[in-house]
């Protein structure tokens, strides 16, 4: 099968040696600009992994959409616009997945939402979430991951196109919990991150047991299924964003409240700011996001914000 990925970051190049290996013809895609692209160009290579020789590196949309199955592996905030670029080419028929957790920053719209209103033509869309590090992946460290979508064929076809003994997928119709919960987990992560920065270690317990009822009770009020937050999509996904020392969420959350500079992409950052808008959207309190959100943006102090945060009066715990 011939199998295109656009995006050559991290997890891209990840999708690309992943493909490669399970027998598809692949296409990697990168802008013409773009130095990471040059340098898989030049190289073949990043600091995670070496591509096979099969492997094509493009900068031609038109050639990277001459492929059945169409991987997106981009910063979330990116997806529009990549989209509107997308939309001018003949898509019919093509199976896009979306390999990326985000929310839009201003509108609080989820990927697929996104996807759908810039992209008319009849495509199929679903989505690839779950626990997953290249780094990992690389040195034959199994996982499980999860293949979402409304339609249960195109969870089937992509299913059948990436299963491998390196991950297991499990599938799943509930696409706005997935995509809701899969984008949260990044602002738990910057959460964790705080929590060690401050030597509040302690805390990272409360903040794995109530972190997902806050997300379910927004996923239900979304009209999502409020148990699969506790799937692989979201606390499933915690090991590799709350402890793993290859978590960006984390990291950037213990850089931030030690006064460090992080200088990679930490998605939880916007999705905190899209969680504010959607919890004022469907009257839901999200009180660990907003925690996150106010230490960010309104210089608020970490360590008073997030021990009151836990500490605070007596409720019932369900």
């Amino acid at each position: 099968m011939k199998v295109s990925v656009l995006g050559c970051g991290r997890w891209g190049s990840f999708l690309a040696w992943y493909s490669a290996k399970l027998g598809h013809q692949v296409i990697i895609w990168g802008r013409e600009e773009s130095n990471t692209r040059k340098n898989l160009t030049e190289n073949r290579k990043n600091e995670y992994l070496k591509l096979p020789d099969s492997v094509l590196v493009e900068s031609s949309l038109e050639v990277a959409l001459s492929s059945d199955i169409i991987l997106i592996a981009i910063g979330s905030q990116n997806l529009r616009y990549l989209c509107k670029h997308l939309a001018s080419y003949n898509l019919s028929n093509k199976i896009f997945v979306l390999c990326m957790k985000g929310l839009e920053e201003e509108t609080g719209k989820r990927l697929t939402q996104i996807f759908r209103e810039e992209i008319t033509q009849p495509t199929s869309l679903a989505i690839w979430v779950g626990p997953g590090h290249p780094q990992e992946f690389i040195k034959r460290i199994p996982s499980c991951m999860v293949i979402s979508s409304d339609n249960i064929d195109v969870i089937n076809k992509v299913v059948a196109a990436f299963k491998s003994e390196l991950i297991r997928f499990y599938y799943s119709q509930d696409v706005i919990g997935n995509e809701i919960g899969a984008a949260s987990k990044n602002v738990m992560g910057i959460a964790a991150g705080m929590l060690d920065g401050l030597g509040l270690n302690s805390l990272k317990g409360p903040l794995m047991a109530r972190g997902p009822r806050e997300i379910s009770r927004l996923v239900k009020a979304m009209g999502g299924n409020e148990l699969t937050v506790y799937g692989l999509c979201h606390v499933g996904d915690y090991a590799a964003t709350l402890f793993s020392n290859y978590s960006r969420n984390r990291r950037f959350g213990k850089d931030f409240v030690n006064g460090e500079k992080f200088d990679k992409l930490a998605e939880g950052v916007s999705t905190a700011r899209a969680l504010m808008v959607l919890s004022k959207r469907y009257d839901s309190e999200l009180p660990i996001c907003e925690a996150v959100y106010s230490i960010i943006n309104k210089a608020q102090e970490p360590k008073r914000v997030l021990r009151d945060l836990f500490l605070w009066p007596m409720k019932s715990e369900f």
